[in-house]
Order: structure tokens, then sequence, then C-alpha cells
């Protein structure tokens, strides 16, 4: 796909404080998620955002929020709060909590808020990219103009239902975008070690797919990149592949503390160059969008923000063991006499 020579930045400075502040939401919610595992408070896995918090504010900024559809892997704690889901239940799901969006069922790996359109948070690797196909054939055969987001992971793209799924859509001509959020590592791998074309957006390639790689790690670029290829797919209605590049600054999920294995210290500062959150900092300050002490305050309101949204998490029960069964399995027999 053709990419504009230059980014137009057309945000208003008003929502460009916006992004910052979400971004800066994300991360401080996310120290709290890595902070309540380790303190045994969450069971399960646990996986975090902190370095791609560009990336889920910039597509979700490029869709219709509240109508489009979104659905992504394990990695999910970012789309929720961007869509307006209450943290406090979000946190409450993630430390098993009875007032927690899945009754505290689904723990950090399934998030879900159909109102807001966001189907989830699944924790089988490439499981979920069918249903993303299948979200917007839905759409598409009700003669809607939804867009489906569907994010997985560089590691779930080698998944033989990925190929099946990109080649339904292609096929069907559905409104998919398939985001393949290449942060370089699948779990303890190296991409070069688990791809045998490091290219993943080619993988659109043999299905008539349009595919192309971005940069996950600019907030602009991903809103400029993001509006033109949700715009195209909803107008064409058609499918796209994309492979956004970005880094993962902490592990893969929170009990990765063995980096080091598989990456270096030099590797990781030279990237944390990159944090998007510091190069939006810049900007607003190269600008005179805001000054540093603006930027500090803000940072404080944030912290306190999500001490708050721990604390309140943790007032919630756990769910009654009597409920195990609840919500977890339905009568499909039909009634006596239908």
């Amino acid at each position: 796909m053709a990419k504009p020579a230059q980014i137009e930045i057309k945000d208003s400075p008003a929502d460009i404080e916006r992004y910052y502040r979400e971004m800066l939401e994300i991360r401080a919610f996310e120290n709290r998620c890595n902070m309540v595992y380790r303190q045994g408070k969450a069971g399960g896995y646990l996986h975090v955002y902190i370095g791609m918090e560009a990336t889920a504010v910039g597509w979700l900024h490029a869709i219709r929020q509240g109508y489009d559809y979104i659905i992504t892997a394990y990695r999910d704690h970012a789309q929720p709060l961007l869509l307006g889901t209450d943290p406090v239940k979000i946190m409450a799901e993630i430390m098993g909590r009875k007032d927690g969006l899945s009754k505290g069922k689904g723990g950090s790996m399934h998030l879900y808020d159909i109102s807001r359109g966001f189907f989830g948070g699944w924790g089988i690797v490439g499981g979920h990219t069918p249903l993303g196909a299948g979200l917007a054939f839905g759409s598409k055969y009700k003669g809607e103009d939804r867009v489906t987001l569907c994010f997985l992971g560089d590691g779930a793209a080698n998944a033989g239902v990925f190929f099946e799924s990109l080649n339904m859509a292609a096929l069907w001509d559905l409104p998919v975008i398939f985001i393949i959020e290449n942060n370089e590592f699948a779990m303890g791998t190296r991409l070069e070690y688990h791809a045998a074309d490091t290219e993943l957006h080619k993988r659109g390639f043999p299905f008539g797919m349009k595919h192309e790689r971005v940069d996950g790690m600019d907030l602009f670029q991903v809103l400029s990149d993001a509006r033109r290829i949700v715009d195209y797919v909803r107008t064409e209605q058609k499918p796209v592949l994309i492979e956004i590049m970005n880094y993962r600054f902490a592990g893969h999920g929170a009990a990765d503390n063995d980096r080091q294995l598989y990456r270096t210290k030099e590797e990781e500062e030279e990237n944390f160059q990159r944090d998007p959150i510091k190069r939006l900092e810049k900007y607003l300050l190269d600008n005179n969008l805001m000054t540093q002490e603006k930027m500090e305050a803000i940072e404080a309101e944030i912290e306190d923000w999500a001490d708050n949204v721990l604390a309140e998490a943790d007032k919630s029960p756990f769910a009654d063991p009597s409920e195990v069964y609840t919500d977890v399995y339905t009568d499909m027999m039909p009634e006596v006499g239908h």
C-alpha cells in the first residue's frame, strides 16, 4: 500500500494531550499489573504492553470506538482501557476477583467488554484469528461498514490457523485488519530464529492481500498509517495484513525475568531510546505544547490514579466457590415439546 511521503499531524493540542495521558495510563496500569503478579495477587499468566503503548493508542483512535470490533490475544489490557472500560473491573479481573469483567474466572488473558466492541483476550496462540475473520464476516453479511482489528503476535503469525484465516478473509473480501504486533521476540525466541522470512507482512502476498510493515514506536506515524489503512478497509471492504514493528521493553510475561538469555542489556538500552512516551514528550517540548513541569504533574496525577485503581480492585471479594460452574457451561438441550 502506498504511504504518504510525510506525516501530516492533524490532531489538536487537546487531542495530543489526551493521547499522552492515555499512554501514561497504560504504562502505569501495566506496572501495577507486574507488581500484583509478583505479590502473588494475580494468578495464571500475565502479559504487559510496556513499550508498545503507541500501537494501541494510534490504532484505537483510528477506528469508530464502540462501533468497530477489536479482538486480540493475551496481551490485552491496553485495548479495554482505551475503550473506556472501568479500569477497576479490569484490574479486579486480573486479580481473579468477583467484580472483574469475567467475574474473576478469566484473569489477565481473558478480558472482554462486548458492549464496547472488545471481544477479548484469547489465550491460544493464533487461535483467535479465525474469530477476527468471523467478526468481519458477520458485519459484512449484515451490510454494516464496521472494521475489525485483529491483533496478534509475531509468534502467532506462524500458526497454521492464521494462514487459513488469511485465505478466508481474502477469498470473501472481509473488512478485517490483521495486525501483527512484531515486538521481535516470540516468548524467548528471536524473530530470525522462528521465521524463515522475517518480513512477516509478506504472508499476505499468496492470498492477494494488501500488506505492509509500519513503525509502532512513534505515535504520529502510527496514527497516520492506521487512519489511512482503516479508511481503505472501510471503503473497499477488503482485508489488509499489517506488521507493526515494536520493541518489548518487559519480558514476554510477568514471570519472564531472564531476558538476557535471548537479548543483551546493550540491545535493550539502545531500544529504550525509542520509547514512544519519551518521543512524544520531546515533541510536546519542542513544539511548546507542554512544559516539563506540566508533564511531571500529569505523570504524578496518573500514578495516583493507578494506585487508586489497584486499591479499589483489591477490595473486591473472590467469587464464592459455589459459583465455580456458573457462566461456564450452557444447557444446550431443547425443552420438551420444542
